[in-house]
């Protein structure tokens, strides 16, 4: 590791096997947790190369548990990291998309930076975190969705995570989750905290047979959040789009999307969207992701189409139900 942190410290970047090999070996216990904090500091101090992420991304595949699960599915992940403490939007989204009767495998983790990740609400609320194929698919086929807990399935993750709690401030990592769902479904809705990672991101999936949408909303938030334009690159389009041309009114008062300040909070506001008993602004922040999700799947459907279908999920009540089958 010292050789490593010489070559970050003198400004130099790392190679795609380099990257690998680090990563590698933190996943495999190699290193000292201060040996892993300088590392992962080093990258604060600039942005990461291209190579280095694909590495990175290299290493948590490889050492990944393998898990085959129905592809024609939909992962929904920010990077967090954006600082903003919104409620659990992403989240909150892929039951939304459930509801619609897509199939959501939903990859994500506990909170780095921020009160509650998807692991943490939706453990608060009663799910049980697993790694057994077979309770995953019976999850997939029964309620529309499942979820991967990322330290069941990548070593690498679970041996860093003392050093992020640590830290408390985004990190590499943050860019990675998004990249190594293990069942690698073939739809993706990521969002990311600036557009330089939106670039990278952009490399990485046009190299794929993914059909992807990342967003970037331009006043820092990793999701659509309608508090200003949004950055979207997909299969089909590159550009701004608006609140209204999603369909939906902009916010003007970013304080209505914060998540609380406890995992409790967070849960309160998870059950209240759900249950339609929501304010309009966190609905609408939901709704809003949930159609741009829906549109990976048919990505010459109009915004209106795919914003009526997640409406309907949410309203009818199909997205609460897939939230009570897979607690069942």
């Amino acid at each position: 590791m010292k050789a490593i942190l010489n070559q970050l410290v003198n400004q130099e970047t790392l190679s795609r096997e380099q990257a690998r090999e680090v990563l590698t070996n933190i996943g495999q216990n190699k290193y000292q947790p201060v040996e892993i904090a300088a590392f992962i500091t080093t990258f604060l101090m600039r942005n990461i190369a291209v190579d280095e992420l694909l590495g990175f991304r290299d290493a948590l595949i490889e050492l990944a548990v393998e898990v085959d699960l129905d592809r024609d599915s939909i992962d929904l992940c920010g990077t967090g990291g954006d600082g903003k403490d919104t409620f659990n939007i992403s989240t909150l989204s892929a039951f939304v998309v459930a509801g619609a009767g897509y199939k959501v495998v939903k990859h994500g983790n506990y909170a780095a930076s921020s009160v509650s990740g998807s692991s943490d609400v939706l453990q608060h609320l009663g799910y049980e975190f697993t790694s057994d194929q077979s309770v995953l698919q019976q999850q997939l086929d029964k309620a529309g969705i499942c979820f991967l807990h990322a330290p069941l399935f990548h070593p690498a993750l679970k041996e860093v995570a003392p050093v992020r709690r640590a830290l408390q401030i985004k990190t590499f990592f943050n860019m990675l989750g998004p990249l190594v769902n293990p069942a690698r479904p073939n739809y993706q809705l990521v969002g990311v905290y600036d557009l330089h990672i939106m670039r990278l991101y952009q490399y990485f999936l046009q190299e794929t047979d993914k059909s992807y949408t990342i967003v970037h909303s331009l006043d820092g938030y990793d999701e659509v959040t309608l508090t200003a334009d949004s950055r979207v690159i997909s299969n089909e389009f590159d550009g701004i789009m608006s609140p209204g041309e999603i369909g939906l009114p902009k916010l003007d008062n970013p304080a209505l999307l914060t998540g609380g300040s406890s995992v409790d909070d967070a849960a309160k506001i998870f059950v209240n969207v759900l249950e339609n008993e929501a304010t309009p602004e966190q609905t609408n922040a939901v709704l809003a992701n949930s159609a741009l999700a829906i549109r990976c799947f048919k990505p010459h459907a109009s915004m209106a189409d795919c914003l009526a279908e997640a409406r309907e999920s949410l309203e009818s009540g199909r997205a609460l139900e897939t939230l009570k089958a897979v607690l069942q």
